[in-house]
């Protein structure tokens, strides 16, 4: 029973820190890009709304509620990321709204897309097995436990950024979120959808 709990765990962790699978490390950075660490709560609300999305979605592909086409899924994870990344541009030194609102539910509904992105080969993970649930929830608890290490380092760098080399907080965001739209335009393009 510990061996399987661990196992999905480190399952878990391994798929945020995969490095071919980058795509989720590019959405927390331009999800998290924004903020410092006294913000670390908003932060946590934040990735946990993706987390759950995430885990919402793969219930439902493992429970065989909602099939999507492969190649619209691997499309619509990098739009994800191009569009909070504009976001970042656009809002980049304006005052950061404490309630819940639009950036709460876009991590939550972003967090649905890069589960179903993942939902497959999960699916063949857990096979037949009547026992799903627990599978999931363990899974899930690694990719929190990897956001969360991922997510320091972001704001760790950002600290490090602002204070040490003098970026300002404007600039920090747009310099990484520039990057980032850099990265997925071509992950875009590359789509069999689009190509």
């Amino acid at each position: 029973m510990l061996d399987d709990f661990l196992f999905y765990v480190q399952y878990g962790i391994n798929h945020v820190l995969d490095i071919n699978g980058y795509d989720h490390v590019l959405f927390l950075l331009v999800l998290t890009v924004a903020y410092i660490f006294k913000d670390w709560k908003r932060v946590l609300i934040l990735v946990s709304l993706f987390t759950l999305g995430h885990t919402i979605s793969l219930i439902l592909a493992a429970y065989d509620v909602v099939k999507i086409n492969g190649a619209l899924v691997e499309l619509l994870i990098p739009i994800t990321i191009f569009v909070m990344a504009v976001y970042n541009i656009f809002t980049a030194g304006k005052t950061i709204q404490k309630g819940v609102g639009l950036l709460f539910f876009s991590a939550l509904f972003f967090g649905v897309i890069h589960g179903l992105g993942f939902a497959r080969e999960f699916h063949l993970l857990i096979g037949g097995s009547s026992a799903k649930l627990l599978p999931l929830l363990e899974f899930a608890l690694g990719i929190e436990a990897a956001q969360i290490i991922i997510v320091f380092v972001v704001l760790f760098f950002s600290y490090i950024m602002q204070t040490v080399f003098r970026f300002s907080k404007r600039d920090w965001i747009l310099v990484i979120s520039s990057v980032v739209i850099g990265l997925v335009i071509p992950m875009i393009m590359g789509n069999e959808l689009i190509s």
